[in-house]
């Protein structure tokens, strides 16, 4: 559907929006849009003041949150189109990469405390999110009875991304010696982010024009 409505807000601005542009002032009659692209992602902003709280009775531990936020860019696919109404046999979202969490936690202190908990943090909990919410993961929701969610859940890929990860030059060389009395070089290594999978290279000692040459897909 979204090539359909990018096609209708770009005949709105066409027709409408510059026609009445160039007649409201001699000075703008020859006003025109050069390029009108809305763009294929949704940024997501959510802002919960929720309120959730948890007891361990065993430790004497309470602990809550207050507050969560989440921003990232989320692809919407409406897909496959149908006849009937509701037109659209299934909604798929995702989030193109990891998206930025904030929980504001009230008696973390007390929390990681607890056995088993005290490695609690948000990135685990980012983590969580990403397996089912980051491509290649989805969620998928059917609005028919006869769509094939497996087939849109686990789509066949369309093609495989080939990273070269080659070199980096004139890095800044950040270990120091003698209280920083003494500047060193540095030992680089690059992490690569793509989707929910993360790569990482390998460590070049002392170099600050590192070359790696590695391939990842």
């Amino acid at each position: 559907m979204w090539p359909f409505i990018c096609q209708f807000i770009e005949k709105l601005f066409r027709e409408t929006i510059e026609p009445a542009v160039r007649g409201a002032n001699n000075h703008l009659s020859t006003f025109s849009f050069t390029k009108i692209d809305i763009g294929h992602q949704v940024s997501v902003c959510f802002v919960g003041n929720c309120e959730i709280d948890l007891e361990i009775k065993r430790y004497f531990c309470r602990a809550g949150v207050k507050s969560i936020q989440i921003h990232g860019t989320m692809r919407v696919i409406l897909e496959p189109l149908i006849g009937d109404m509701p037109l659209i046999g299934a909604l798929s979202l995702f989030f193109l990469r990891k998206p930025l969490l904030e929980i504001n936690w009230t008696g973390l202190t007390n929390l990681l405390d607890v056995p088993g908990l005290n490695g609690l943090s948000d990135t685990i909990i980012l983590d969580i999110i990403s397996n089912y919410l980051v491509l290649p993961n989805r969620i998928t929701v059917p609005l028919v009875s006869e769509v094939q969610i497996a087939q849109l859940r686990f789509p066949i890929p369309k093609g495989v991304l080939r990273i070269h990860f080659i070199e980096a030059q004139d890095l800044e060389g950040k270990d120091t010696y003698l209280k920083g009395i003494v500047k060193g070089k540095s030992d680089p290594y690059g992490i690569i982010r793509v989707g929910n999978q993360i790569f990482q290279s390998k460590v070049i000692k002392e170099n600050l024009n590192p070359k790696w040459n590695e391939v990842y897909e």
